[in-house]
């Protein structure tokens, strides 16, 4: 197996696709195409993953305390971010699903994405093309916003996040 020279912001993304998919099983070239991610940085991703302790040795099953704890404790130190200038985007963090039932905020965090339907503050996604394959996929679309709560958020929405990520890993 390769020398692990550090995690990249897209294999979380990755990570959580294949969390999304639940029991479903899956290939690395859906991955690549559903993503569109390269089927060469999702091999190279996957192979990270491995060696990280946040996907089995076969590859085929997320080690999801591990996965947890990473993102709980581990994730906005790495990726850290600030909220931007006004976009037109998607909505995430608090201002998507589940989280936007609970908490209501003036302005709404969003993706910039040009097809985009809210304009609020601009929260840079972990992969450029996450707007897109989220707007595709529900499942994968909450993982990314709650994700983004706990890169973003105050201590009781990402407390919330944390809730709703121990329920839907």
């Amino acid at each position: 197996m390769k020398k692990h020279n550090g995690m990249r912001p897209h294999d979380i993304v990755i990570l959580l696709k294949i969390a999304a998919k639940g029991k479903q099983t899956w290939l690395m070239k859906d991955l690549s195409y559903e993503l569109s991610i390269s089927a060469s940085e999702v091999s190279e991703s996957i192979n990270r993953s491995v060696i990280a302790g946040l996907l089995s040795y076969d590859k085929k099953n997320l080690l999801k305390l591990n996965l947890l704890d990473f993102l709980i404790y581990g994730l906005r130190y790495v990726y850290p971010e600030q909220p931007g200038a006004l976009v037109r985007g998607v909505a995430t963090a608090h201002s998507a699903p589940p989280l936007s039932k609970v908490i209501i905020s003036q302005e709404p965090y969003v993706w910039p994405y040009g097809h985009g339907k809210i304009r609020g503050q601009a929260i840079t996604p972990l992969h450029p093309k996450v707007p897109e394959a989220a707007l595709k996929d529900e499942n994968f679309y909450i993982l990314m916003a709650l994700l983004d709560t706990l890169r973003v958020g105050k201590a009781r929405e990402k407390e919330l996040a944390i809730k709703e990520l121990r329920q839907r890993l």
